[in-house]
């Protein structure tokens, strides 16, 4: 299989951390359907969604997203990613723990391959060659492999275990990384993805909700139930906001447009994710595939950020 991720329709990968959490069934096919309409074809979930949720173990994502796929039958067109490495610790990393991981994945999403299959978090404690092991065992049943949470000086070490083991490399990043916060994926990781073809997803793109600007003082805590993490921001990135609110104010595009038409214009982007739980709000993310930003435009989102 391919070792290259591919880009499929727009340049958005909707998240599905939500579904079968504060998405039910019917609002997560609702969500996707509307996300297919508007030419989406990424999405990306985890095994772990949703087990903080009282009663939950784990799987419930991958298992709303593979009844969506099996009935609506477009599994061909779409790009899956998932991700394993959160539902326990480094034993998960285990080259057979890891495929009867995988086997689970692909039977919660109703799937006999995945396009993208994520290490979601790194084991510095773990010889960096037995995790490219374990994933590499895996290639057979995925066309591409990503690292998730990992540091550049990681990431580096993987590909030259990959390359010294001629086995499949990562070629995917997802760290964390937005308008405000900007530290996960630094210079040292966009050069090493840009130099070595490595297409960064970064999630967070929205920052929790704070980059659509419904967060701008504590009355404004109780419109979700991540209010309570926009305290800081709502101190520090109030000079973002401010330079969106002036974008907005020239392009007619919302907020949360502006913040991922920004991530796609930085260097070794391949997609932003982000999520929805309306399809209103799909329908407003998927915007931003119309919306290219000036330079003047760009230079200010930068200096308005953090330095």
């Amino acid at each position: 299989m391919s070792s290259n991720p591919a880009i499929a329709g727009i340049p958005l990968v909707l998240g599905g951390n939500v579904f079968g959490w504060t998405a039910d069934q019917d609002t997560s096919f609702a969500i996707l359907d509307a996300f297919f309409a508007a030419g989406g074809r990424m999405v990306d979930t985890a095994d772990v969604y949703s087990a903080w949720v009282p009663g939950h173990k784990g799987g419930e994502s991958e298992t709303v997203l593979g009844n969506w796929l099996a009935s609506r039958g477009v599994r061909a067109e779409m790009r899956l990613h998932t991700k394993t490495g959160m539902l326990g610790g480094a034993e998960l990393y285990g080259a057979e723990r890891l495929l009867q991981s995988l086997d689970r994945s692909l039977e919660r999403l109703q799937t006999d391959h995945l396009d993208l299959y994520y290490a979601h978090k790194d084991y510095p404690e773990l010889p960096i060659t037995e995790i490219v092991a374990a994933f590499g065992a895996a290639s057979g049943k995925v066309r591409s492999l990503g690292a998730s949470n990992f540091s550049a000086s990681r990431l580096s070490e993987a590909l030259a275990a990959a390359k010294g083991a001629g086995s499949m490399p990562f070629t995917a990043l997802q760290n964390e990384y937005n308008l405000v916060s900007r530290a996960h994926y630094g210079a040292d990781l966009q050069a090493l993805c840009t130099m070595n073809g490595i297409a960064m997803f970064p999630f967070y793109g929205i920052a929790n909700g704070f980059l659509t600007g419904k967060y701008r003082s504590e009355a404004d805590f109780a419109k979700s139930i991540r209010g309570a993490r926009m305290k800081e921001l709502i101190v520090t990135g109030a000079p973002m906001l401010a330079a969106m609110d002036a974008i907005a104010a020239d392009t007619g595009a919302s907020l949360a447009q502006i913040a991922l038409a920004w991530l796609g214009a930085q260097p070794g982007i391949g997609a932003p994710i982000a999520s929805a739980t309306s399809v209103a709000q799909v329908e407003e993310l998927c915007g931003m595939a119309s919306l290219t930003l000036t330079p003047e435009q760009l230079n200010s989102l930068d200096n308005a950020g953090p330095q």
